[in-house]
């Protein structure tokens, strides 16, 4: 009953965002915010800071509504089948999600298979990017959008995508990793 419940909240979850049109927050150029928050990795916590990642080289930083609801788990396989891809890049990977840190811990060794981190994306998270789900459904209430952006290691967003369907994201991500390296 439960993972029926789950199915029609992402497919109402869906159809809101179809209807209603998303659109990343921040525009191609923009100073993507630093932030400090835990975030999982193969199911350990640990402190995560945008800055500290940027100094690695550019960061794939994903937005999706909730942890184990369809569309977000086979968007985080996806990520994860592609990791090894994104990293011969120079990228690193992180989801962000308004859950608990404690299930996101559970969501990176099943979902993302221990291949990237997921972080808690708190209020101001949240607000700094733009990525608040608006909703009139209380089920909605503190999710956020699937956005996802390419941050340089400069900190400049150089890629913003904003849609409900999961599929085009990693693709374009991966897309916009590549063109960064000549330059």
């Amino acid at each position: 009953m439960k993972t029926r419940a789950l199915i029609v909240a992402a497919r109402a979850l869906a159809g809101l965002m179809i209807a209603g049109g998303a659109h990343a927050a921040l525009a191609v150029g923009a100073k993507a915010p630093d932030f400090e928050t835990r975030g999982a990795l193969a199911g350990k916590v640990f402190k995560l800071k945008l800055s500290q990642q940027l100094k690695k080289g550019p960061v794939v930083l994903y937005f999706f509504p909730a942890a184990f609801t369809p569309g977000c788990t086979a968007e985080a396989k996806e990520f994860a089948d592609m990791s090894d891809e994104f990293r011969k890049h120079g990228a690193t990977v992180i989801g962000m999600s308004a859950d608990p840190v404690d299930k996101l811990a559970q969501f990176s060794t099943e979902a993302c298979r221990s291949k990237f981190a997921v972080a808690s994306a708190g209020p101001g998270v949240v607000a700094g990017y733009d990525v608040a789900l608006k909703s009139e459904n209380p089920a909605f209430a503190g999710k956020t959008t699937r956005t996802s952006y390419v941050i340089s290691k400069t900190g400049n967003i150089v890629y913003a995508h904003s849609a409900m369907d999961y599929r085009d994201h990693v693709k374009n991500t991966l897309a916009a990793v590549k063109q960064l390296e000549g330059k």
